[in-house]
């Protein structure tokens, strides 16, 4: 097996923040980015066979493009397998415990070869099937200035579902902004750990039940705010509360299901599709509602989050929507609905080159690509 890796820089089309130490500066903040550094990879073997996956770092979590290109440069592709996904993951996890999104992109590297030697979609493999006509994602609207929010909201329009990042001063503003913006949209509230004790939060949440149109609150307080002020919280919330920061993976199920009515699962925070499986199905055997979300990320890593849509609730996955110069297509879009009917390919995890025409898999290519 050899494994190939190289940096792409996806531009966004606004400056982004999401945190609250991110709202000073005229344009959402001094900390607001331009682009986002991803890692494409591409597996092959002796039999002809080949893989693509993505590795999408958050600085949240420590993690960047230098950290992803040092653990694929230690790991040995010798010791991964199309044929052997389980014992390769496992390897994986010998080279070091961290770095989940390096782990997600060999992950999705191996279950895309596997899939299309074997001239399937990934959702066999997995066991999952796709229900079309059903999967509607929400369309996030960085933190920044509420004038500049409420220009987003109308931008989203065709989005039926917006999810607005607060846990910052100027909260009951950007909403307001927002709303007028969107009347009677449905909206979701991320939080983004920015409400720092159980009464703040409280607060908030029954403020923001109020508008009668919000669905659910993600990570009102800190991940490590303590069990005790986290139950006193979800006992008390009148909106459902989702935990992000504080779901890793199948692990945290059990103190999730304590503390929040349902979990945010993200493949670049689990390590991949068969830990992102593993982690929705735990949250679903102990009553946990479900949400697949996303970090900024190209068709390709949003694709295959895709496969597992019908293990969900709710869907968060539009970091593809983000950007401008997508370098994949794969799952399509419109108006919030999302579908394989369009998918250029039928095998794998169902993508290709955007400059390439349909069924055409060859390795991405343009001035943006560094190898």
């Amino acid at each position: 097996m050899e494994l190939r890796h190289w940096r792409f820089d996806l531009a966004l089309r606004h400056a982004w923040a999401i945190a609250p130490d991110l709202t000073r500066g005229p344009s959402g903040g001094s900390g607001a980015k331009a682009v986002s550094p991803v890692v494409f990879i591409e597996l092959t073997d002796g039999e002809g066979r080949r893989g693509l996956g993505e590795a999408a770092p958050s600085s949240q979590y420590r993690e960047s493009h230098e950290t992803v290109a040092a653990f694929l440069q230690r790991a040995d592709p010798r010791r991964l397998s199309f044929d052997d996904i389980p014992d390769s993951m496992a390897y994986l996890d010998t080279v070091a415990p961290c770095c989940a999104p390096a782990k997600c992109a060999v992950n999705l590297a191996l279950l895309d070869g596997a899939a299309r030697a074997a001239g399937r979609p990934v959702t066999d493999l997995l066991g999952v099937g796709f229900t079309e006509g059903r999967h509607v994602t929400s369309f996030t609207l960085g933190m920044d200035t509420p004038e500049v929010m409420a220009r987003k909201a109308i931008e989203a329009a065709a989005m039926p579902v917006l999810k607005i990042k607060l846990g910052g001063p100027h909260d009951r503003e950007t909403f307001a902004a927002v709303r007028a913006a969107a009347p009677g949209r449905r909206i979701r509230v991320d939080a983004n750990q920015g409400w720092t004790t159980r009464e703040e939060a409280l607060r908030n949440i029954e403020w923001l039940a109020s508008d009668g149109g919000v669905e659910f609150v993600e990570q009102p307080m800190p991940a490590a705010a303590s069990e005790a002020d986290a139950v006193w919280l979800k006992e008390r919330s009148p909106l459902p509360l989702f935990g992000d920061e504080s779901y890793q993976g199948a692990a945290d199920a059990g103190a999730c299901a304590r503390r929040f009515h349902g979990v945010n699962v993200k493949l670049v925070k689990t390590g991949g599709l068969t830990a992102g499986q593993e982690a929705l199905q735990a949250a679903r055997r102990l009553g946990l509602k479900t949400m697949l979300g996303c970090m900024i990320e190209s068709s390709l890593l949003i694709t295959a989050a895709a496969h597992l849509a019908d293990l969900t609730d709710h869907l968060d996955l539009d970091g593809h929507l983000l950007i401008t110069n997508d370098p994949y297509r794969g799952v399509s879009c419109d108006r919030g609905l999302l579908s394989f009917a369009t998918a250029p390919v039928a095998a794998g995890l169902r993508v290709a080159p955007r400059e390439s025409g349909p069924g055409d898999d060859l390795p991405p290519c343009g001035p943006n690509a560094k190898r």
